[in-house]
């Protein structure tokens, strides 16, 4: 005999683990090489200099300095300039 009469089983009921995205330095912090500054999906923030991106698109820090964000107009994939904003690290 069925434990449950006659009820039916849900589909819903699971989620997805969070990525923990985001921006883990901020503008100004002090980071040392290998310190990951963001965690992004795509490049929705460019790396500039002292800085590194991994193959996840993660940037980090690839010297010793000061997190700088920074606006800059880079070429979109049509050729024209396009606001970005670009992650870099800046020695003292």
């Amino acid at each position: 005999m069925a434990k449950t009469k006659a009820k039916g089983t849900t589909k819903l009921g699971r989620d997805s683990i969070s990525k923990r995205l985001g921006i883990k330095r901020y503008d100004g912090q002090l980071v040392r090489p290998g310190e990951i500054i963001v965690r992004q999906r795509g490049t929705k923030w460019e790396p500039g200099e002292g800085v590194g991106l991994g193959k996840d698109d993660t940037i980090y820090a690839s010297k010793e300095g000061r997190v700088r964000f920074e606006k800059k107009p880079l070429p979109h994939f049509t050729g024209r300039p396009k606001l970005k904003s670009v992650v870099s690290v800046k020695s003292d």
